[in-house]
């Protein structure tokens, strides 16, 4: 019985350093130890602790759930890791995602900017081939109306001509009868 004595001891010094702990917002792990607390209680409400239960059986009992809550533990962070992966994973889809479609916008805004700079390019060519065409139709209106009145002058030279033949012919007649 002897052997017994420090571990009840340490039992009731891990108690007291339970209670004696100041409260907080409950933790994970205080709800377990609430739950566990409760279910030592069965439906007469008398404790399970109050039966006659050796000491080696609630020890026993104690290290199961502390093993328990460290497993739980150990889940919950490696869960965590796991999670936070999945979740890094998931925003790197979304940005990959997100690049892929603003690469395929970056596309469409530079072939419609290539095509309103052709566009551009081919305005400003007929613009120019509009000038030259402009300044070519004024060149040849201004030939047509040298060309004009060039034809008035020879119309009137002709007529001039016309005119100074018949004159012509005429003196001759008076001088062919002069002469007889």
């Amino acid at each position: 019985m002897s052997s017994y004595y420090p571990r009840t001891k340490d039992l009731t010094r891990t108690r007291k350093s339970l209670t004696e702990s100041p409260p907080s917002s409950p933790s994970p792990t205080d709800k377990n130890y609430r739950h566990e607390r409760l279910s030592r209680y069965d439906s007469s409400g008398e404790s399970a602790t109050d039966k006659p239960v050796g000491r080696t059986g609630s020890y026993t009992r104690r290290e199961t759930r502390l093993a328990a809550l460290n497993r739980q533990e150990q889940d919950s962070t490696a869960k965590d890791y796991k999670k936070m992966y999945a979740e890094a994973l998931h925003e790197n889809e979304r940005l990959k995602s997100r690049l892929q479609d603003s690469k395929q916008e970056l596309v469409k805004i530079r072939s419609q900017l290539e095509k309103v700079t052709q566009r551009h390019d081919r305005i400003s060519e007929r613009s120019t081939a509009l000038d030259m065409e402009k300044r070519e139709k004024q060149a040849l209106e201004k030939r047509v109306s040298n060309m004009e009145e060039e034809i008035k002058i020879l119309t009137e030279l002709k007529s001039d001509n016309q005119r100074l033949k018949d004159e012509n012919g005429a003196l001759i007649r008076v001088i062919s009868k002069l002469s007889k």
